[in-house]
Formats: structure tokens, C-alpha cells, sequence
């Protein structure tokens, strides 16, 4: 079972969350106060260090977190990364991905993330949570991705 560091899981945390800025609200974006609502509170350590790291920064006009100029270069290296992933991989059964990305050293547990994240699984966390059989729904997106249950989830995949 593959078992993820806390620094892993606020990586791949910093990736939802730059997703979620960056998509419209109409589109299942989401917007960030400042001033965190209790559904977004789990986020607010989460938010400073991609604030220091210059990911996003804060709109003082509308008191809100936006992506910062590093937030969306990255976002295109990471979409670039798994497009190409994605575009030679996608006929395959997930042993045989698995197998491929062992063989050229890549970490599989990354491109399962990536994948999801890019195809929208993760989009709506409560009826990923369905989907998958989770004996009990965190409603609340913030908690779900910052929670073991969730990288647990994913690693089964591989």
C-alpha cells in the first residue's frame, strides 16, 4: 500500500486547489475568501504556503484568493505533463499503465492523481465518494482533499 507523507498530500492538495481557482464557478470553480468560511477552514495553512510559495495571492478588491502568474505557469506544465500521459496511455487497462510508468521510473500514485484531476473525478468530492463506496461522505471539499481517506482511496487504483 502506497503511504503518502503529509508533505505529498499538501502538494497534491495545492493541485486541486489551483484547479479550483482557476475554473469559473459556473464551470465547478470555486471562490476562496480571505476570510475562510468554516467549510474552507481545513485550507488555511494550505493557503499561506501556496501564498509564500507565489501561487496565488490575494485580490484586495474582492477579498479573495486568485492565481498568481507561478499559479497558472504551473497549472500548464502539470495540464502539458498529463495530456501527454493521457494521449498515449488512455487505451490501455490500468495494469499495463502502471507497468509502463514503473518501467520508465515515472511514480504512478502522481499520474493516478493527474489523471483524475484533469478528467474532473475529484470535481464534485461527494459523488466521487459515492462512486467509490465510501462508507461515510465528507460534503465538504476542503476536508475531503486534504484527508487520508482520500489518498487511501486513490492508491488502491495501483
Amino acid at each position: 500500500m502506497i503511504r503518502l507523507s503529509p508533505a505529498q498530500k499538501r502538494h497534491y492538495a495545492t493541485i486541486y486547489v489551483l484547479k479550483m481557482l482557476d475554473l469559473k464557478p459556473e464551470d465547478g470553480g470555486q471562490v476562496i475568501p480571505v476570510l475562510l468560511p468554516a467549510e474552507l477552514a481545513p485550507l488555511e495553512d494550505l493557503l499561506e504556503e501556496m501564498a509564500v510559495a507565489g501561487l496565488i495571492r490575494i485580490d484586495r478588491k474582492k477579498q479573495r484568493y486568485v492565481l498568481a502568474e507561478r499559479g497558472v505557469e504551473l497549472l500548464g506544465a502539470l495540464i502539458d505533463e498529463i495530456e501527454v500521459i493521457i494521449e498515449e496511455l488512455d487505451e490501455l487497462e490500468a495494469e499495463e499503465v502502471v507497468e509502463i510508468l514503473r518501467q520508465r521510473n515515472l511514480d504512478p500514485f502522481r499520474v493516478r492523481f493527474l489523471w483524475g484531476w484533469y478528467d474532473g473525478e475529484f470535481d464534485d468530492v461527494e459523488a466521487y465518494q459515492r462512486r467509490r463506496g465510501f462508507d461515510e461522505i465528507e460534503p465538504w471539499w476542503a476536508a475531503f482533499i486534504l484527508s487520508d481517506a482520500f489518498y487511501e482511496d486513490l492508491a488502491r487504483d495501483l
